[in-house]
């Protein structure tokens, strides 16, 4: 059961309207790392959660950053605050009005859809998802991921920071910025009191592959380092003298029936292309100056983007003059 307390978690102080700066700051609203979906991320994880401790710990983060939901909400309606009734009332004229509502981002949209206040969408106006969730109900794996959505939520938060002057703004969110610190540092603290937390899931890795450092990206800039070298890692150089992996041919293989071969035969019959075939197609009938090589002709091209422009230019004219100079 939820109780709502008319104040906030930290006291939000706004210097002056900014319709652009709110359209930016809806990313930690409704956005892919904002504060509902860390909220609805923490809530499914923690309902099903049979931990005593990690339940406990994730529902009350869960219901925290709710509140962060509130803090950021509410910059949002301040930084909008006048716009409805300016709307509404017609307070400015029709140009004044029209500047106001395009100040930047989609701040046209918020205005004119939300009258000012803050919507459900990232900073670009895309409606918050729950395919942003991506629990997977193993708490080794979920932890991982809530730990990767908190440095995420802490980063965007640094880049609002940079871009508004507004000192109790910034204030603001360095508060939100620093909850993301302090979660993170709770959910590590409740993943590696997990005795055996990697890897996630319960099977074993198989032997021949775990310790494989399969090097695919070869040539300038190779480089050599904890993650692909020592004495943890066999490392694979002749990937392509080494294919496939297993052992076998490297060729797929399936089991089908008597009566799905006929069929897979008779559509291979029926769709098979002709190599001894030289079709003439729409390109061969409508190729012009620039189209290169044809089934029975050269049709020549540009030899750089300057030449490419003055053909161009060339034909536009050619076709006025045919058109009557029109």
């Amino acid at each position: 059961m939820f109780m709502h307390n008319k104040r906030l978690q930290y006291t939000v102080r706004v210097a002056e309207p900014n319709p652009a700066l709110a359209s930016l700051l809806l990313e930690q609203f409704g956005g892919p790392d904002g504060e509902l979906a860390a909220a609805m991320r923490y809530f499914t994880q923690g309902l099903a959660e049979d931990d005593p401790g990690r339940k406990d710990m994730l529902l009350d983060i869960a219901t925290e950053e709710l509140s962060h939901l509130e803090v950021i909400g509410s910059i949002v309606a301040m930084l909008n605050k006048g716009v409805k009734s300016e709307l509404s009332e017609a307070a400015l004229e029709e140009a004044d009005l029209y500047m106001s509502l395009n100040a930047g981002g989609n701040s046209h949209t918020q205005s004119l859809l939300y009258g000012g206040g803050p919507s459900l969408t990232n900073s670009s106006g895309v409606p918050w998802s729950a395919a942003y969730i991506d629990s997977r109900g193993d708490p080794t794996c979920d932890l991982r991921s809530n730990i990767a959505a908190e440095s995420r939520a802490k980063i965007i938060y640094e880049r609002l920071i940079n871009i508004t002057d507004d000192p109790g703004i910034k204030d603001a969110l360095g508060f939100l910025m620093t909850r993301e610190v302090a979660h993170q540092k709770s959910f590590e603290k409740a993943l590696y009191s997990i005795t055996d937390n990697f890897p996630s899931g319960k099977l074993p890795g198989l032997a021949p592959y775990a310790n494989m450092y399969v090097n695919t990206s070869q040539g300038e800039g190779d480089m050599t380092g904890p993650w692909n070298e020592g004495e943890q890692w066999e490392r694979l150089d002749d990937v392509a003298g080494n294919l496939p992996l297993d052992g076998g041919d490297g060729q797929p293989t399936v089991e089908i029936s008597d009566t799905q071969m006929a069929a897979y035969e008779a559509m291979m019959t029926r769709l098979q292309s002709r190599p001894d075939a030289n079709p003439t197609t729409g390109a061969d009938l409508g190729a012009g100056p620039g189209a290169g090589k044809t089934t029975d002709e050269d049709m020549g091209g540009a030899a750089d983007m300057k030449e490419a422009k003055a053909m161009s230019q060339g034909r536009t004219e050619a076709t006025a003059a045919d058109n009557g100079g029109e």
